[in-house]
């Protein structure tokens, strides 16, 4: 479970930066070599979910709520925004309905 917890956090990372450069360049007048990165990153985050054992949907069913906890991080510490007791509370409703997808992989 640690295993893919792990996979899951590094792939909504390079979701994540993948399409937080285009948005430093399109909002922020950043330059367009940001798209450089960005692109590198999201192919590594599509790589990244090929690698996990189940199938495609159920994996992306799964990595939402990874996605939902990495995407407030992200406005923690990258956006320096305060967690609202909502957002701690969607996180963990987010992270049980993964933990319990993941749990039923191959027993169905």
């Amino acid at each position: 479970m640690l295993k893919i917890g792990v996979l899951f956090f590094a792939t909504a990372l390079c979701e994540i930066i993948g399409c937080y450069l285009p948005w430093l360049w399109l909002r922020r007048g950043g330059s367009a070599w940001l798209l450089l990165p960005a692109g590198a990153a999201l192919l590594l985050f599509v790589w990244l979910l090929t690698l996990h054992p189940a199938a495609s949907g159920r994996v992306y069913a799964a990595y939402g709520g990874v996605y939902v906890c990495t995407a407030l991080l992200w406005l923690r510490f990258v956006d320096g925004e305060r967690l609202t007791l909502y957002d701690w509370g969607g996180a963990a409703i987010a992270l049980c309905g993964m933990l319990i997808i993941v749990a039923g992989w191959g027993r169905g």
